[in-house]
């Protein structure tokens, strides 16, 4: 019925959407909405590097992403700067270092509206398996550092009185946030990275009454809207990335209308359902 096109984007869509649901309700807590945004900029910047040095496309969207992370940790503790400046003098920089890097390159030819918004009908059997390799790999690490990450994002000092060492946490943290969105870029692109994390983590703390809760349902939001985003693509013609970011804004207007109570309902039910079972 649907061509093989199809089913591998409604498969990558589903296994970034399953990463970006726990490590989005981090963002959301601990308040890094504008440093998802500098993260994702810095790929294009790491797009232009892999071209213009020939390594491999996601391999140097991490390295940058990464060392743009670090280096914006480095300048908190070195500089009086409030964190929203440094953000923003991070963000518009490496987008424009990247797009003049991109003009150097004449004897490139590329696509920029696919890396900026993505192009998820193109990817192929490989993109897969780095999706959900990768993504495993990222949920695996995040499980091991939930406990000093979330005891970091209630109070840095207890966790620290504790002696769950936060500030390794924390880094590990900026890491995963880089790898989830060097993989996961060719998906819905550089500007709208940061949607996918955010909006159906937004939606979950709507109707969930737990973090564990939120994280699940963060993740169920972020799969129905990769697949309501695809089906509705197809059907109107419309572009694949934004229009799954465009469904998980339709999710969360629902959370605010007069059905949040029906899903709060059920979605308490569903919790202790799981704990019975536990």
């Amino acid at each position: 019925m649907f061509d093989d096109f199809f089913y591998r984007a409604l498969l990558v869509g589903v296994g970034v959407a399953i990463i970006a649901g726990p490590l989005g309700c981090f963002v959301i807590w601990r308040r890094l909405s504008y440093f998802g945004d500098t993260l994702s900029h810095a790929a294009l910047l790491g797009v232009a590097l892999a071209f213009l040095v020939e390594i491999n496309f996601t391999l140097s969207v991490f390295i940058v992403s990464a060392l743009v992370a670090l280096f914006l940790i480095y300048l908190r503790a070195k500089t009086s700067l409030p964190s929203d400046a440094l953000l923003g003098l991070l963000a518009h920089s490496v987008l424009a270092l990247g797009i003049v890097v991109l003009g150097f390159m004449t004897w490139v030819r590329i696509d920029l509206l696919s890396l900026l918004f993505g192009d998820i009908l193109a990817v192929s059997m490989y993109d897969i398996w780095l999706v959900f390799l990768g993504g495993s790999l990222v949920l695996v690490i995040l499980v091991t550092i939930w406990r000093p990450l979330f005891a970091d994002t209630v109070s840095h000092d207890l966790a620290t009185a504790e002696g769950m060492n936060p500030q390794r946490a924390r880094v590990i943290f900026t890491l995963l946030l880089a790898l989830v969105i060097s993989i996961s870029i060719k998906v819905v692109g550089v500007l709208l990275i940061t949607g996918l994390l955010i909006i159906p983590a937004a939606t979950a703390r709507n109707v969930s009454s737990g973090p564990v809760q939120m994280a699940i349902i963060s993740t169920v939001v972020g799969v129905i809207a990769v697949v309501c985003g695809l089906f509705s693509s197809l059907q109107w013609d419309t572009s694949s990335g934004p229009t799954i970011i465009a469904a998980a804004l339709v999710l969360f207007v629902l959370t605010l209308l007069p059905l949040r109570r029906a899903i709060t309902l059920v979605a308490d039910y569903s919790a202790k359902l799981a704990n019975r079972g536990s």
